[in-house]
């Protein structure tokens, strides 16, 4: 039980007539317009005494002392350390992988400058709006993403176990990655780098060899180079698998770098956060997965804020620099882009062709190659790509934490390091079939259909129960209540109005023209895109489930067990109980 106690003793003064009844009721009006300081920062004012003081007979007053009891059944919720902390956890799980690789390619893929008006204008309208609604939420209401919606929108419960479906699915596939990454500069680690030379057991005849000082290589369509070679028959051993149909065996080599990859995710999160139009889907894709609302991340997050903390400011600085970020990275993709293309007298689509992390392992390890001391710079780099993953899965999997802590509380808050456990264990089995000789074929298959559509329809959904259940009007209140200042009317039409109509937009254009899947030479067969939309909507399918069972299991009228759907529960740090007692 939380409990805080303010003391206040007036000394005993001597009865004078009517100078000390003057005195007396002055005392009275100041005692009733002081204000009580509270620990979390709130004040509440303090209630007057009665005007019928119990007086003795030798003319003093009686001693009065005024205990004002704060009490709340919940246990305090853990904070961060300072402000910084939480900044550089914000910017560490906006900041990701996506920023280095998935930006440059997919601004290339639509036209390059073309791409960066639908991109601006989704950010501006879409990814930042949502983003300083769900700080604004988490601190205010200070719950994950479960159970979060009993104080906003009951019958949305669902929108919470959806986020957590969502957020495994990208660990099995995400981290992964960072497997691969960890697979290359354990490689690095030789004075020439392995992906330098055509020599190797894994080469094949097409091999082709070029450095920046070389002019009198020739480079024909059936040529390769030995970075490709590397990545595809070395690492993933890709051809080794003719599809999706027939994955083959896992690697042994990649299911140990996974499992140091989650070895040192478990070791980082298991205590708290103290210690841790086809264009414009795209963009709107790209902002959501890079932003990273409506992962539950940033409910979580800004749960563990002081309530007064200016999650405004907050909001601005990290997005700014999110996308400052992605514009950094894609000037340096493409002109290393330029570069390979000058080098093989060929066109940048052609140097291109292959999407995803292709540019990490393929691009960006060729132009470390012809780089001087490039054993240091790759080391440098992939090391760089695995700090850069971590935060972003730190992140994910304590966004899935904090909602399931809240939710159950009494079974889980004193497991927290075996519930983190188990959860690791499930992450990595379920990452188990992106290590096989085709597991490459199953990252781009969640990377299509497990994330980007799936958590635009969840922030659609979330946008709703706020903006039009909860109200804006209320929502605007909490922030003035929190932070001193209302919301501008910019802000207010973004959540009502154009965030809705923007999303709803690009789930039907997503329906209308499904993804044509392709990876290196294999073009994914039609019965994959089923698939796809099944894995899609198991997330997000939680969200009509629960609501049936919600109102199956409320009690009175149809009409009676809606209207208490739709109402929100106060948030219990709002609503506490105050005991004031007087005594001698």
């Amino acid at each position: 039980m939380e409990t805080e106690d303010l003391m206040m003793t007036s000394a005993p003064t001597q009865d004078k007539g009517e100078g000390f009844s003057q005195r007396d009721n002055a005392m009275e009006a100041d005692l009733g317009d002081e204000k009580l300081a509270l620990a979390d920062g709130t004040e509440q004012r303090r209630p007057k005494l009665s005007n019928s003081e119990p007086q003795v007979s030798n003319g003093f007053t009686t001693s009065t002392t005024l205990v004002v009891q704060q009490t709340s059944l919940e246990r305090p919720r853990e904070t961060w350390s300072k402000k910084m902390d939480f900044l550089l956890s914000v910017i560490g799980y906006a900041v990701d992988l996506g920023n280095v690789w998935r930006f440059p390619y997919i601004c290339y893929q639509n036209g390059g400058g073309a791409f960066l008006l639908p991109y601006l204008l989704m950010a501006v309208f879409g990814g930042v709006p949502l983003f300083y609604m769900e700080l604004a939420l988490g601190q205010f209401h200070r719950s994950g993403c479960i159970s979060i919606w009993k104080h906003i929108c009951p019958i949305f419960k669902g929108i919470g176990f959806a986020i957590c479906i969502i957020a495994l699915y990208i660990a099995f596939y995400y981290n992964t990655i960072m497997a691969w990454a960890l697979y290359y500069l354990l490689s690095s680690f030789r004075p020439v780098l392995p992906w330098t030379t055509c020599t190797n057991s894994w080469n094949t005849v097409n091999c082709n060899r070029y450095i920046w000082t070389d002019h009198n290589v020739t480079w024909s369509n059936s040529s390769t180079s030995p970075a490709q070679e590397f990545y595809t028959r070395h690492v993933l051993q890709v051809h080794l698998s003719p599809g999706l149909h027939q994955l083959g065996a896992v690697s042994w080599q990649l299911a140990l770098c996974l499992l140091s990859i989650f070895t040192i995710v478990y070791f980082s999160i298991w205590k708290g956060v103290k210690t841790s139009g086809k264009v414009w889907i795209d963009a709107a894709a790209q902002i959501f997965f890079s932003l990273g609302p409506g992962f539950g991340v940033l409910l979580a997050f800004a749960s563990y804020n002081p309530f007064h903390n200016n999650c405004y400011k907050d909001a601005l600085v990290t997005s700014s620099v999110n996308c400052l970020t992605s514009f950094i990275s894609g000037f340096v993709i493409f002109t290393v882009l330029g570069y390979m293309a000058e080098m093989r007298q060929q066109d940048v689509d052609t140097v291109a062709k292959d999407a995803g992390p292709s540019l990490l392992f393929i691009i960006y390890a060729e132009a470390i190659a012809n780089m001087p001391a490039a054993t240091f710079f790759a080391i440098i780099f992939f090391l760089m790509i695995i700090m850069l993953g971590l935060d972003s899965t730190f992140a994910g999997l304590e966004g899935v934490i904090t909602a399931m802590l809240d939710e159950f509380p009494h079974v889980l808050a004193k497991r927290r390091e075996l519930f983190v456990f188990g959860l690791v264990c499930v992450c990595y089995l379920g990452a188990l079939s992106t290590l096989t000789y085709g597991g490459a074929f199953v990252v781009k298959l969640f990377e299509e259909y497990a994330t980007g559509p799936a958590v635009i329809t969840v922030v659609l959904l979330e946008v709703i129960a706020v903006s039009w259940f909860y109200g804006t009007t209320r929502f605007c209140n909490d922030v003035h209540y929190m932070l001193g200042f209302y919301p501008g009317w910019f802000w207010r039409i973004c959540w009502v109005a154009i965030c809705p109509i923007f999303l709803l937009f690009i789930i039907i254009s997503f329906l209308a023209f499904p993804p044509d899947v392709k990876l290196f030479d294999y073009s994914y067969p039609p019965w994959t895109t089923v698939l796809g939309y099944c894995i899609g909507v198991s997330s997000f399918i939680c969200v009509p489930v629960y609501m049936v069972y919600h109102l199956l299991n409320a009690k009175g009228s149809f009409k009676q067990r809606l209207l208490k759907s739709i109402t929100p529960v106060p948030s219990s740090e709002l609503h506490r109980d105050y005991i004031v007692t007087n005594a001698v």
